[in-house]
């Protein structure tokens, strides 16, 4: 039963307010306000798997810790430009090792304890070599070329890298691995807030019942500009109808999770549609695992072959997704025309199929929208399958809630897995997933020497045209060998009642809510 109508604000809120106080005895205080536009009702389709950005990768989780947590670093709201957040300026030697970081003055944590240098050394040196845990997927890829972290002084951290790093200022600004958490909160609750998160942002945390909704409120110490509203309610609505309708109704102001099947429903309703380009690549991971048929290039071709990824992705998407002809979106360097997946060729793939005797496969998907996929899983391998049963193979699919299918990535069999990769601007957070030894970044283990040769140089190499092609013939390496089959790249959508303004998306598509309005 939804609680909240705009009908009944006054009852919705105390209903709020005393679900909350159930679970958190001092949430009363600070509680919800009776005054309509000081809550914003956001209806998403699935929770995050944690509120420690040390030991997530997805990115409902992003969403919630990015409005709690502050970077060094961070995009500017309308491009992937950098600009100052809790450092003020920067400063890299000549040799392109040294990174000097001078970080903002007076800024407190939500507990109450200063941010300093010794702070971000803290959550920097708690994801290095020798002190990171297993559950730290993007440690790695943020630290693995760190050499030293230094607190000079209580605002000057200085970073010492083994080797250039292009990336390493982008990848400062992340809303994964590179935020700054309480050092007083993770001592407290033994290295992982992801139910107890303490940050610098312009939001607190009050309260998570889990699969119903998830409360912040402003935080009033905020050393930057205030936020418009004061409490952001995250309702989890799993059903896309019911999300359509609880905005249509006005039980929620903002939903996400929307595809082009609804849109004219919502806009009837008097809703508005935000709709941006963003930086992601939905595709079909396939199993190299030993024993796994799909470990034979010969199979995964055949598979690709089998699918008319253009006319699947305009018929299920129409004008808001286009169809991937390779790995690496549009915009982002290393993207080369040219690079291009195998074509759809039924009767080559019918052909294959059957001398490997491949009359079965199994796949696994979220049944969750993602802002890379916003049908869900389940619509799109239910297309695949029938593109499969044409080729003489019987395609299972089981279907998860994200949580679990995250999990079942890594502990159950399947031949193929639908999934989705989102990047911060630069190819190397884009691409390197797939040149991972893990396969919580690399979901299917496929290898391939030269593309992680490729991948790990151009690392080094300054921006400019030879990095870039450095990432295209990495990307050609990919769809040659088929690693993985891309399948479209997906436009950033949310739709919210009129009243609701300011910044709603940005091209990372995470989702800041300081700058968001409510009349």
């Amino acid at each position: 039963m939804n609680l909240f109508n705009t009908r009944h604000v006054l009852a919705a809120l105390s209903a709020a307010v005393l679900s909350v106080t159930l679970l958190n005895p001092a949430a009363l205080a600070s509680g919800l306000s009776r005054k309509a536009q000081d809550n914003l009702f956001y209806g998403v389709a699935s929770e995050p798997i944690g509120l420690d950005p040390a030991l997530v990768d997805d990115n409902d989780s992003s969403n919630v810790n990015s409005n709690i947590y502050e970077t060094l670093l961070k995009y500017k709201n309308d491009s992937i430009d950098l600009e100052p957040g809790l450092a003020q300026s920067w400063t890299i030697s000549d040799d392109g090792l040294t990174y000097t970081f001078k970080l903002r003055k007076g800024v407190k944590f939500h507990d109450g304890t200063d941010f300093n240098a010794r702070a971000v050394k803290y959550n920097f040196d708690r994801q290095m070599p020798g002190r990171r845990t297993a559950n730290m997927p993007y440690a790695p890829v943020m630290f693995g070329d760190v050499k030293s972290i230094t607190a000079v002084d209580d605002y000057t951290l200085e970073i010492v890298l083994n080797r250039r790093s292009t990336p390493f200022l982008r990848n400062m600004a992340l809303c994964i691995s590179a935020p700054i958490i309480s050092p007083a909160a993770l001592e407290k609750y033994g290295n992982n807030v992801s139910e107890h998160p303490v940050g610098t942002g312009p939001y607190k945390f009050v309260a998570w019942d889990r699969g119903q909704q998830l409360i912040l409120t402003a935080n009033e110490n905020y050393w930057g500009a205030k936020p418009h509203v004061r409490n952001v309610i995250y309702k989890i609505i799993k059903d896309p109808s019911a999300r359509v309708v609880a905005l249509n109704n006005g039980e929620v102001d903002i939903i996400n999770g929307i595809d082009a099947h609804v849109i004219e429903q919502i806009k009837k309703s008097g809703s508005q549609i935000y709709k941006g380009e963003g930086i992601n690549t939905s595709y079909i991971a396939f199993n190299n695992r030993d024993g796994f048929v799909t470990a034979d290039k010969t199979v995964r071709l055949a598979i690709a072959q089998a699918i008319n990824v253009p006319e699947m992705i305009n018929t299920l998407y129409q004008d808001y997704a286009s169809p991937a002809h390779s790995y690496i979106p549009p915009g982002l360097a290393g993207y080369d025309p040219a690079v291009k997946a195998p074509e759809f060729n039924p009767e080559a793939a019918a052909k294959a199929l059957k001398e490997k005797g491949i009359t079965r496969l199994r796949a696994i998907t979220s049944s969750s929208a993602r802002a890379t996929n916003p049908l869900g899983g389940q619509v799109l391998a239910e297309a695949v399958q029938a593109y499969l049963k044409k080729a003489g193979v019987e395609l299972t699919i089981d279907v998860y809630d994200w949580a679990g299918f995250k999990s079942r990535l890594l502990t159950e069999s399947w031949d193929l897995a639908f999934v989705g990769w989102m990047g911060n601007g630069d190819p190397d957070q884009f691409i390197k997933n797939l040149a991972s030894k893990q396969p919580v970044a690399n979901n299917g283990l496929w290898h391939n020497k030269e593309f992680e040769k490729i991948v790990q140089n151009a690392t080094w190499v300054p921006d400019g045209p030879e990095r870039s092609r450095l990432y295209s013939r990495a990307d050609a390496i990919l769809m040659e060998d088929v690693g993985i089959l891309p399948l479209f790249h997906s436009s950033i959508l949310l739709a919210s009642r009129p009243g609701i303004g300011g910044t709603l998306i940005n091209p990372l598509c995470v989702f800041l809510f300081a700058e968001t309005t409510k009349k």
